[in-house]
């Protein structure tokens, strides 16, 4: 780790769900000189294509991509990210050492329950890593984060702010397809939904999102609070 807090730090159930939901934003976040970190609670092993060394090649070369600080595993089960207080102890452990301002996951309805069980974790360690007598394993200092964002994987929700990606969709897209194993069909992989044309979706999905808010590419986010403007709402 760097003797710098992050800026941000996005958490993901699997190695590509930050790069799904959020990808294009890191990227541009990152460009103008924002420290960002990657924190993918599983190694997917179960639910995927490929094995965890590949994976984690492919998160490597992903992260380098977009521009990412710190990119790391915790290692938790795959399909077993339930609501344990030692997972919640683990991420708030991450969350104090790093010291980011703002705190990412994915959004809660998703169809993978590992996605709303990640939201979950992370929402509880961000309030616990805040308390002072909590204890982590590693005894860190308590950290509060600013604010919680929630980033979206497979579903389509009415977003409650968006982010202008048009002049970073083609890093997004290349970060998706440093995926080999989870988005290209081979004799060798089985049937998922993620090999028939998902990163076609998400393109989709966020040239949609731009349509409604007057650019070509956005990403949707949801929030719990209500967001506040420091710039002025007219523009130049």
């Amino acid at each position: 780790m760097s003797d710098k807090p992050l800026h941000i730090l996005a958490f993901g159930a699997h190695a590509d769900d930050v790069e799904i939901g959020m990808g294009g934003s890191i990227a541009k976040l990152s460009v103008s000189g924002k420290r960002i970190g990657i924190c993918d609670l599983t190694d997917a092993d179960l639910s995927s294509n490929g094995n965890i060394e590949l994976r984690k090649q492919e998160a490597k070369k992903a992260a380098e991509i977009l521009g990412v600080t710190e990119r790391f595993s915790l290692g938790l089960p795959d399909r077993g990210l339930l609501l344990k207080e030692e997972f919640i102890r683990e991420i708030a452990s991450v969350i104090r050492r790093y010291q980011p301002q703002v705190v990412f996951a994915p959004y809660f309805e998703d169809r993978h329950p590992d996605h709303g069980n990640c939201a979950r974790l992370v929402e509880e360690a961000v309030f616990s890593a805040g308390i002072r007598k909590y204890h982590t394993k590693n005894n860190e200092a308590p950290h509060k984060v600013s604010r919680v964002y929630f980033y979206m994987i497979n579903g389509f929700h009415k977003p409650d702010f968006t982010i202008d990606i048009s002049e970073t969709m083609v890093h997004k897209i290349a970060a998706l397809r440093a995926y080999k194993s989870q988005f290209e069909q081979t004799e060798n992989s089985v049937e998922t939904p993620l090999v028939n044309g998902y990163i076609e979706t998400v393109e989709a999905r966020e040239r949609l999102f731009g349509q409604q808010v007057g650019v070509k590419f956005a990403e949707g986010f949801k929030s719990k609070v209500p967001i506040l403007l420091y710039s002025d709402l007219i523009g130049d």
